[in-house]
């Protein structure tokens, strides 16, 4: 049964800057539900990831709400957040001297007290993480001496390891190749059913997004409110968006068009 665990009304979100908060996106409401795949959609500069920050609460929000599991995100400590929420951005970890299988033990910490000692069944979450991932191979080599498209591999091994209820996930897919792409959406995907997870990730990877996501967020850059303007962000399923014909919209460009009865999209011309 899918739950409504993160419910999002009225959001505003945005950042500091030298003069003074700069808001991105305005009025954002909506459900983000269990044993679902999410993907959010939207050009470059449209704010995906000041959303996923901001859900992280690694920023504040400017206005709204955001609660998950039913309360208000501020009211939950850091260490309840850490076992709530597991998340995966696009920043590169620096980190030296240390192993795959060691970072992905960090995905512990929550759980693993002052003392930082690993149980034998923390390991064994570790290592059902590296494996979920297919990462193996890797799990003695240093962190520092992988390629993007493996370090991608090990923070979400590591978000795993983490076993909270609910991933979020900046571009996961981004230095992958596309063989890479597929198997780990289809992860995140059976992930989100066999565990009944919380899974909302950004992706540029559109046909892929059509093919398995079960919930698109097509955000747009309307993002702050205008006179008549509603949410910037629409919702649906794949197969609803393009019946409603607003994947047509946020797809088809010059050059470009969707067939919504496939949901494909060609090059014209070609």
């Amino acid at each position: 049964m899918n739950n409504e665990t993160i419910q999002l009304k009225n959001l505003s979100i945005g950042y500091q800057t030298r003069h003074g908060v700069k808001t991105v996106a305005e009025n954002i409401s909506g459900s983000i539900l269990s044993g679902q795949l999410t993907c959010l959609l939207g050009p470059n500069g449209v704010g995906k990831s000041t959303l996923l920050r901001t859900l992280s609460a690694f920023q504040p929000k400017i206005d709204g709400s955001i609660l998950i599991v039913g309360k208000e995100i501020a009211t939950f400590s850091d260490k309840e957040l850490s076992r709530l929420i597991g998340v995966v951005l696009t920043e590169k970890p620096d980190v030296r001297n240390m192993t795959v299988r060691e970072l992905v033990c960090l995905g512990r910490s929550p759980y693993t007290g002052f003392w930082g000692t690993y149980s034998k069944e923390d390991l064994c979450v570790v290592d059902e993480a590296i494996a979920l991932v297919g990462i193996e191979a890797l799990s003695q080599r240093m962190v520092h001496t992988l390629s993007d498209g493996e370090r991608q591999k090990v923070m979400i091994a590591k978000a795993l390891a983490q076993q909270t209820p609910v991933i979020f996930l900046d571009e996961p897919t981004a230095f992958l190749d596309y063989p890479s792409k597929v198997e780990m959406l289809q992860l995140l995907r059976r992930i989100s059913r066999e565990a009944e997870k919380t899974v909302f990730l950004s992706t540029h990877d559109v046909e892929l997004a059509l093919q398995l996501a079960d919930v698109l967020w097509l955000m747009r850059r309307e993002g702050v409110r205008r006179e008549g303007v509603g949410s910037p962000v629409t919702i649906g399923s794949p197969r609803a968006l393009a019946e409603s014909g607003d994947l047509g919209r946020f797809i088809s460009g010059k050059d470009i068009s969707f067939d919504k009865e496939t949901l494909s999209i060609r090059v014209c011309g070609l």
